[in-house]
């Protein structure tokens, strides 16, 4: 069995059993007709060797620190700035004036380097954890790849699959919960760099939609403030005090499990054809409202997310 339908599998019996979360199945046909369509999943496969590569760059870059959100709060932000915009941001304003990182200088990258491309406190603990996501990136690329981010795309022979289950071996994308006697292989962010490859055109996939949504801590929210979701009273009032949630719990492993079981619910239910992880962008940028930003959602200090 392929990792995505693992986990499609484990999530759907999850759901079946949580004690802390439930899905509204009655609302799943209204709420998928209600969407909107979902943005294009992916883009032209880029002509130019050089473009691409650059692209390839980027996103393994940014994908192997896309996590963090249970710090987001302590950090230092722009004004209007989000946790992920000031991560993403650095990184674009370093990749513009200096290009990326080779693999081997992936390897020694400190906190403090990160600190200073982010705009954050060397001694931040969110600094350390980029710092050795990124070292491991380097060496897997250096060993497997001879440093090229293109190797890594091209070995996977255009499935975003098999990708996610190559990445799913480096200790940089790691994100496998457990429930009960289920293993569920989130791999929330060895997935969403399949699409956001997809989506700059530096890969071109066949099978795009076999990924699942990207089990974050923001598409939940929106699932639960539009309905979709309900939490039981006392999860709610500890996310609405901003308590910690901890990663690989009961409660918050249900939270990523049905809402991975919801989303394969709407897009099973939507009108008009729709995948997984065209769905996630569409619920993702729908949490950037303000009513959304204006109530808590869960947080975890976890590397998956």
């Amino acid at each position: 069995m392929v990792v995505t339908d693992e986990l499609r599998a484990a999530c759907a019996e999850v759901a079946e059993r949580a004690r802390h979360v439930r899905i509204d199945v009655a609302a799943i046909k209204r709420y998928a007709a209600s969407l909107p369509a979902a943005p294009a999943g992916a883009a032209t496969l880029l002509d130019d060797h050089a473009e691409r590569e650059r692209a390839a760059w980027y996103w393994l870059t940014l994908d192997a620190i896309n996590f963090g959100s249970g710090w987001f709060p302590t950090l230092a932000k722009a004004a209007g700035g989000t946790g992920y915009s000031t991560i993403a941001d650095g990184l674009k304003r370093r990749f513009e004036t200096e290009g990326p990182w080779s693999a081997a200088e992936l390897q020694s990258l400190t906190a403090a380097d990160l600190a200073a491309v982010t705009g954050q406190d060397p001694d931040h603990e969110l600094m350390g954890l980029f710092a050795a996501s990124l070292n491991d990136v380097g060496v897997r690329l250096t060993a497997d790849y001879s440093g090229s981010p293109l190797a890594l795309v091209d070995s996977a022979g255009g499935s975003a699959v098999a990708l996610v289950e190559i990445l799913a071996g480096w200790s940089s994308l790691e994100d496998v919960s457990t429930y009960d006697e289920l293993r569920l292989p989130f791999l929330k962010r060895a997935q969403i760099l399949a699409a956001d490859l997809s989506r700059a055109g530096a890969a071109e996939w066949n099978d795009i939609g076999k990924l699942t949504m990207f089990a974050d801590n923001l598409v939940p929210h929106v699932l639960r403030l539009d309905g979709i979701l309900s939490f039981d009273r006392r999860l709610v009032t500890k996310i609405e005090l901003g308590e910690l949630l901890e990663h690989g719990a009961g409660s918050e492993v249900e939270i990523r499990a049905c809402a991975v079981r919801a989303v394969e619910l709407i897009a099973a239910a939507s009108p008009r054809p729709v995948t997984a992880a065209a769905l996630d962008a569409l619920l993702w940028n729908r949490g950037q409202g303000r009513d959304y930003k204006a109530r808590p959602r869960h947080r975890s200090r976890t590397t998956a997310y």
